[in-house]
């Protein structure tokens, strides 16, 4: 199968739809499919990586990390027929969501759609959320969803959510699967070294993108309490972002600098180094969607604190995974229980629960469901009336007019 993959989000882009999108990319490659990816263009990217078209974009207003294509429809749509393309799959309801169902419909091949992102909790970087609101995401959502063969979410409370907005066409939840490492022999003395953390030492990691709706503020004013409980304990953050010279204040303001440590952006082949150095991942974010860096530290080895929701309640499911928390004001006491459950019992005597959810994480069981998806996808398609069809092709003609 020929896959063509449209999204505003890709490498050299670090996020999580730009994470979910390579590994279903490297899967479907691995089992012969061939998948093509549009994107926007950007200084950073490698020219010469294979099947990547990249469309004219600028920087998205605020945030500056983020680009929009600005053009290259007739492009694209010329380089899908060249590339005979089976199916469009869209990663964006913006600029390159539109181009992809521009292609899909002028090609007469089905659309299907991941929506990644949770909005409402994006909505204060678009003029300080004086402009955008709730509603209009609701609408625009509405709109692209219902006009797909179907939607895949990540989670069930994203299906929830869009059900909420009255799509209705079929929404399908597919975790977005992650590769399992290799457990890297030695690396957790050596990055504490590096670090400056000695191997007895309590190490809590955040590794994120360090902006506003992850919490992570909340995750500062957590850690006296800890530090309380165990003096010599760690809380390392990895990642970069607007958020960052705020929350170094804040630090130097609770006189938590000698416990707290700031790594920067980190290569993502790398981030396998710290999830396997720390003792403990902990996340407060309730933006969360795809939940990746959960992924991530369980397939390393890592338990998981993060605040309770429907999709780490099933996923978290024994106390060797990890633990969850309700409310903001229980992480420091939540962090202290586990640390000292963890020291007190073996937690690799669960080994057979951290094996069954590793698999059924694994980046293969995701691009297998995906796959299904897409002959599914398909095969209904195909059986429709092609009249009804070619009324679309002439609409999407008369918009691009």
């Amino acid at each position: 199968m020929r896959i063509g993959m449209f999204t505003d989000s890709y490498f050299p882009q670090v996020s999580g739809v730009s994470t979910s999108i390579r590994t279903l990319k490297e899967e479907l490659e691995a089992e012969g499919h061939e998948v093509i990816i549009f994107t926007t263009t950007d200084p950073k990217a490698d020219e010469s990586e294979k099947n990547i078209i990249r469309l004219t974009s600028i920087p998205f207003l605020s945030f500056k990390d983020r680009r929009v294509a600005v053009k290259g429809m007739n492009k694209a749509l010329k380089e899908a027929k060249r590339q005979r393309i089976d199916i469009v799959h869209t990663h964006t309801e913006f600029s390159l969501g539109l181009t992809g169902k521009f292609v899909g419909y002028m090609l007469e091949i089905p659309t299907v759609h991941t929506y990644h992102t949770m909005y409402e909790k994006y909505l204060h970087y678009i003029a300080k959320g004086k402009v955008v609101k709730p509603r209009a995401v609701k609408i625009a959502s509405r709109y692209f969803c219902n006009s797909t063969m179907g939607i895949i979410a990540p989670s069930e409370q994203m299906k929830e959510k869009l059900a909420s907005y009255n799509i209705y066409k079929e929404i399908r939840v597919i975790p977005t699967g992650v590769k399992i490492p290799a457990q890297i022999v030695g690396i957790k003395s050596r990055k504490r070294e590096e670090l400056g953390i000695s191997d007895s030492e309590l190490v809590l990691l955040s590794l994120s993108r360090l902006s506003s709706e992850k919490n992570l503020d909340k995750l500062v004013h957590a850690f006296p309490e800890v530090v309380e409980a165990c003096p010599s304990a760690k809380l390392v953050f990895v990642g970069d972002g607007p958020m960052r010279h705020e929350l170094e204040m804040l630090v130097s303001e609770m006189n938590l600098t000698p416990n707290v440590i700031f790594v920067g952006e980190v290569r993502n082949e790398d981030v396998s180094e710290y999830y396997q150095m720390a003792d403990i991942y902990i996340n407060a974010s309730e933006s969360e969607t795809q939940g990746l860096t959960y992924l991530e530290s369980i397939v390393n080895g890592c338990p998981v604190i993060a605040k309770r929701n429907d999709y780490l309640s099933g996923l978290i499911t024994e106390d060797s995974l990890g633990m969850l928390f309700d409310e903001d004001d229980k992480i420091g006491k939540t962090i202290i229980a586990y640390a000292d459950f963890y020291h007190s019992s073996d937690v690799a005597t669960n080994q057979e629960v951290w094996d069954e959810l590793m698999q059924k994480i694994s980046s293969k069981a995701f691009a297998e469901a995906v796959l299904s998806y897409y002959q599914t996808s398909i095969d209904i398609y195909e059986s429709q009336p092609r009249e009804e069809v070619k009324l679309r092709v002439n609409l999407l003609e008369k918009i691009k007019r």
